[in-house]
């Protein structure tokens, strides 16, 4: 949801008037950082209304000095990008306008061109210098800065494009008078709205500003120093507009810098891997989503995949937790374990998902809950029968490509990218890291028995079959754990459906798990690939293994 509680921020509008309606709200607005079209998307994610192009960290990011050490032509081309991957206004932080009243009128259409929603220039002498810097601070004549509005103003292709001044003189020292001198002068020359600067630890001096001004167009402040004020604070004082100004700059140096020292120092990615995003979580913003949409409008045939989960059981050992609930439904950090599994199966392209419930099925509610356009089915018989006779109920669902899930597990994107590139008939994921796998207390794991055991060699060079399964695997003599996850062929997902229909007319099929279903396979000549894995997945069987998915990000 938005931070602005602005009512006037249609979809519909213009960024350039969705922007001039949040700066000319009565209530506080927000705008955040943002350096790349990869930071403007998490921005507009989170939820803010507005985007403000950094200076600072825009140069940051390419490496050079915030003193107009990359050209605006290469600003503009950032803020390109950062345009056309948001829907929200952005706003850039103009420096002192890159030269003289004519550079800043051509910056100004370069800027409409590319559905920029607004400026913040400073009046400094160019090139800037950061204000955060010790140092002088050279400020513009005012006649001068404010001929430079004025052509901004004359300049635009878009009458709600807005032109903010940044007032330097507290930075300066030159005191307040100065200060509100200089806001009035930008203010007749035509801005639309005003930005009070400061770097004290404290607000006072932009909030005395903010009295004195007393709303004669839109003041903006930027708490960079003054970091610790209420928020209430620039409520009460009637500011508009309250930039964040670099901190997605700062939080992605802190962890880059920790990540790469770690795999410097440990020449390896296995503590790492469960600490950063999933590429899953990359190809969902960078819109690998709508492109496969698109290659389904665009390029017929291309073969779908969907998938089947099944989620019949309480799970017993969770006892008062599931009391009114199935396990698939517990909250994990906010939002039930069922909606976690199924956008890691949407952010890797399956939209279509069946799910079989059981116990307390009417819990299950996709839309109510966010889980989009789940199908559900029943397995009435859920307390007498097991994983085949619910499969069974989806078996006209097993068709095509199919992916096979438990309903309570949680795991990282990168082991789902794996399995579906496999091309075999049938495909398992089997965790290697612990042939027992400790953290599945209470609960027999999956053994698996495979050709060969896994290594870095065999990864790579030579394909991994299985040879058994579940009952009857001793762990003395056991490759790794079956996670609960699989991937069939067209001719895959038939051998699924034919030995269902076998274990239908020989009576196995209520009683019996997945296991003996593939081991039934298995015997009949056919070897499913294994992809190993080792950890970066979990599973709910009690309630430790529900705190281990709340940790689970």
């Amino acid at each position: 949801m938005p931070l602005n509680g602005s009512q006037d921020y249609a979809r519909n509008r213009s960024k350039a008037a969705r922007f001039r309606a949040l700066l000319e709200s009565p209530e506080l607005g927000f705008c955040m950082e943002a350096h790349d079209g990869l930071s403007a998307k998490v921005v507009e994610e989170a939820g803010f209304e507005a985007i403000w192009g950094s200076g600072l960290s825009i140069s940051t990011a390419l490496g050079v000095r915030d003193r107009n050490e990359a050209s605006w032509t290469q600003v503009v081309d950032v803020l390109e990008f950062m345009s056309d991957a948001t829907s929200i206004p952005i706003m850039l932080d103009g420096d002192t306008g890159y030269g003289d009243f004519n550079n800043f009128r051509r910056l100004v259409r370069k800027l409409c061109q590319r559905d920029i929603a607004a400026v913040c220039i400073e009046d400094k002498i160019f090139p800037k210098t950061n204000s955060f810097l010790d140092g002088g601070q050279a400020l513009a004549d005012i006649d001068e800065f404010s001929g430079k509005i004025k052509a901004g103003k004359d300049s635009r292709t878009n009458d709600d494009f807005s032109i903010i001044a940044r007032i330097e003189a507290l930075i300066a020292g030159y005191g307040m008078d100065e200060a509100l001198r200089r806001a009035e002068a930008y203010h007749a020359a035509g801005a639309d709205g005003i930005l009070i600067h400061s770097r004290r630890s404290t607000a006072d001096e932009v909030l005395e500003f903010a009295r004195q001004w007393a709303g004669r167009a839109p003041l903006i402040i930027v708490p960079t120093k003054y970091y610790a004020t209420p928020t209430q604070r620039f409520r009460d004082a009637g500011i508009s507009l309250v930039i964040w100004a670099n901190h997605n700059l700062r939080a992605s140096l802190q962890a880059m810098r920790e990540t790469s020292r770690q795999i410097y120092r440990e020449q390896s990615l296995a503590d790492v891997e469960g600490r950063v995003a999933d590429l899953g979580s990359v190809f969902t913003i960078a819109g690998n989503r709508e492109l496969a949409e698109a290659e389904e409008l665009y390029l017929p045939g291309r073969p779908e995949t969907n998938a089947i989960i099944l989620a019949a059981t309480r799970g017993s050992k969770l006892k008062e937790l599931t009391e009114d609930k199935p396990k698939c439904m517990l909250d994990v950090r906010g939002e039930p374990l069922l909606r976690r599994l199924t956008r890691s199966l949407n952010e890797a392209g399956i939209s279509s998902i069946t799910v079989v419930g059981g116990y307390k099925a009417r819990a299950i509610t996709p839309n109510g809950l966010g889980l989009g356009s789940l199908d559900l089915l029943l397995n009435e018989d859920f307390e007498t029968t097991g994983e085949v006779a619910s499969l069974a109920k989806a078996v006209d669902r097993l068709e095509g490509h199919c992916v096979i899930s438990y309903g309570d597990i949680l795991f990282r994107g990168y082991i789902l990218d794996q399995l579906l590139r496999q091309d075999a008939d049938i495909a398992l994921v089997i965790d290697a890291s612990n042939a027992g796998h400790p953290e599945t207390s209470g609960k027999t794991p999956d053994l698996a028995i495979c050709s060969a055991a896994f290594s870095e060699d065999v990864m790579d060079d030579q394909t991994v079959m299985l040879e058994a399964i579940g009952d009857g695997v001793e762990a003395a003599s056991a490759h790794g754990q079956w996670v609960g996850l699989a991937k069939l062929s067209p001719r895959g997902a038939k051998l699924v459906r034919d030995e269902i229909g076998e274990m239908e007319k020989d009576g196995t099929l209520n009683a019996a798990a997945l296991p003996e279903l593939l081991n039934r396979i298995v015997g009949k000549g056919e070897r499913p690939a294994v992809v190993y894995v080792s950890g970066h997945w979990t599973d709910v069987n009690d309630a430790f293994g529900l705190a281990r998915a709340r940790n689970f990000l």
